[in-house]
């Protein structure tokens, strides 16, 4: 098994983005289906069982929001790790050293007793998650080099599908079995089947692949020194504190305007389906434009949008701007996933930079719900959170115009 990848090596032809997918290509994204699936239900299953997860361990407030904010801080702290971990054992290893991370962090969750043990998973689980997203890009990128955007949005529309299946399958499990540790511990089976899944493909991946040999000063000069790898990383972690803050507080600001808890978490479930078509269909349409920037800005306008209804008109019509900002989160969401990955020709290269553009991205996003809350208790109201939220949009519009197709070659 090769030490670097086990991704085949790119074909002659692959800059052609004519070029059709095999049967075995298929496999390919249907195993990056599944893992993908796999990376938002530990976060989404545990907010539709907050209150009994709390009366039966005795966890407060604070504690609780923990299960939640833990894993993405993990997500952020892990990508950091990921090159270190790529040396050591491989994009393949770490990949299934991710999932088997994740299918022990639900599989625990069966006989938990207390919150420590919760809190634990929680980490584990959240390092697993940080493994697969900062290194499997640079394997979509190795294997899919004429369909990056496909790989990509592919790869997001199941994370965000997942996350939807998490909030509404663990619930029912609960009720089902009785059991609270069953709504939790179920999302190991789908991570067991996705690692026996990757295990069996790459086995039969080519082993004498040569490994395509990286710019050498790319590949040695730290990234934390690079003001390319800092720009995208707060330009992915500014768009996905939109995501996060959305998550945390989009209940609780309808429910003080008279909706329901159901009818709350049903606009939750309604932004997660708009995210999941757009984070497929946004890097789609941008796939025959080398120059994704236009596309950018659609997604982020689309944000801005579905924010500054949620100001103005937050009781007309509800569905749509959360709909409409959840389209445009999807969809920028992956499409700067690909622009970094655009930067390098190199997957090896291209692979570091998406790491750090995550590892900044999801520390920030993990920090921006914290915020949102301050700025909440300061104005009294959360309109002043979604005011945040439209000007961080329209900021990161304005920075789309540093992504150059014509920068991508001196970013280093």
């Amino acid at each position: 098994m090769n030490s670097h990848s086990s991704a085949s090596s790119p074909q002659t032809h692959a800059n052609d983005a004519s070029q059709a997918l095999t049967w075995r290509d298929t496999l390919w994204l249907c195993a990056i289906v599944l893992i993908g699936v796999n990376l938002r239900p530990l976060l989404t299953s545990i907010s539709p069982l907050m209150t009994t997860i709390r009366d039966a361990t005795g966890l407060s407030f604070y504690g609780a929001s923990l299960l939640t904010s833990l894993p993405v801080v993990a997500m952020g702290i892990g990508a950091f790790g990921a090159d270190a971990l790529n040396r050591s054992i491989g994009e393949t290893r770490g990949v299934a050293l991710g999932l088997l991370a994740i299918a022990l962090a639900c599989g625990t969750r069966w006989t938990a007793t207390g919150g420590a043990v919760l809190l634990a998973t929680a980490a584990l689980a959240g390092a697993g998650v940080a493994a697969i997203q900062a290194l499997l890009p640079a394997v979509m990128k190795q294997r899919f080099p004429a369909h990056v955007p496909l790989a990509m949005g592919v790869f997001s529309a199941s994370i965000m599908g997942g996350g939807g299946l998490g909030a509404r399958l663990s619930p029912w499990v609960s009720a089902a079995t009785g059991s609270w540790h069953a709504g939790l511990a179920v999302w190991a089976t789908p991570a067991v089947a996705a690692l026996l899944c990757w295990l069996g493909l790459n086995r039969r991946s080519s082993h004498g692949a040569e490994a395509q040999s990286a710019p050498a000063d790319a590949m040695s000069r730290p990234l934390w020194r690079k003001r390319r790898a800092w720009t995208l990383g707060l330009y992915f972690g500014i768009v996905n504190g939109g995501y996060t803050t959305l998550i945390a507080w989009l209940p609780a600001f309808y429910q003080q305007r008279g909706v329901s808890v159901a009818d709350s978490g049903s606009l939750l479930a309604g932004m997660t389906v708009f995210q999941a078509a757009s984070a497929l269909l946004l890097p789609l349409a941008a796939a025959a434009f080398r120059d994704r920037r236009p596309w950018l800005v659609i997604g982020l306008s689309a944000q801005f949008a579905g924010l500054l209804g949620l100001i103005l008109w937050p009781d007309a019509a509800p569905l749509v701007w959360v709909g409409v900002a959840g389209a445009g989160l999807g969809g920028t969401f992956s499409l700067t996933l690909v622009t970094a990955m655009d930067h390098s020709a190199d997957h090896r290269v291209a692979g570091k930079l998406v790491a750090f553009t995550q590892g900044v991205g999801f520390i920030v996003a993990a920090v921006t719900p914290v915020l949102a809350a301050i700025v909440r208790g300061w104005s009294g109201g959360f309109w002043a959170v979604w005011v945040m939220l439209a000007v961080s949009a329209a900021l990161m519009i304005a920075v789309s115009g540093l992504f150059s197709p014509r920068s991508y070659g001196r970013w280093y």
